[in-house]
């Protein structure tokens, strides 16, 4: 992995962070943090939106073809990240710890199928 490729993956796992805890901050009233969790989600947001844009433009310059591989990829990251989502709803908001943490283990185990699809098997 190069240098800059691991200084973008901590930039954008740090602002994903923050945007995550921004939203638990929001829409758990216990915390009594609303306030708080929107501006972190915001911070979060436009770093992400950031990286995203400054990826899409030095992309762009090579081509403009669509890898729809890539495109499932991140489609699949995506259903893994809302189905790990809502096994942390189940728990934390429905009170439902079994089924919360069946579901939550599968989309933890969704999202570790990630790192063969992106890097593959090497021998």
């Amino acid at each position: 992995m190069k240098k800059n490729h691991f200084v973008k993956l901590v930039i954008c796992v740090v602002a994903g962070l923050l945007f995550s805890l921004g939203m638990c901050m929001c829409l758990l009233p216990e915390w009594n943090a609303f306030t708080e969790g929107v501006v972190l989600t915001a911070i979060g947001g436009v770093i992400l939106s950031a990286m995203g844009i400054i990826a899409l433009v030095k992309n762009s310059k090579n081509s403009y073809n669509i890898n729809w591989k890539i495109v499932g990829k991140v489609s699949f990251g995506v259903i893994a990240s809302l189905v790990l989502g809502l096994g942390m709803c189940f728990v934390l908001v429905w009170n439902q710890l079994v089924v919360g943490t069946i579901i939550g283990i599968a989309g933890v185990v969704m999202l570790l199928f990630l790192i063969p699809m992106f890097l593959g098997f090497k021998n």
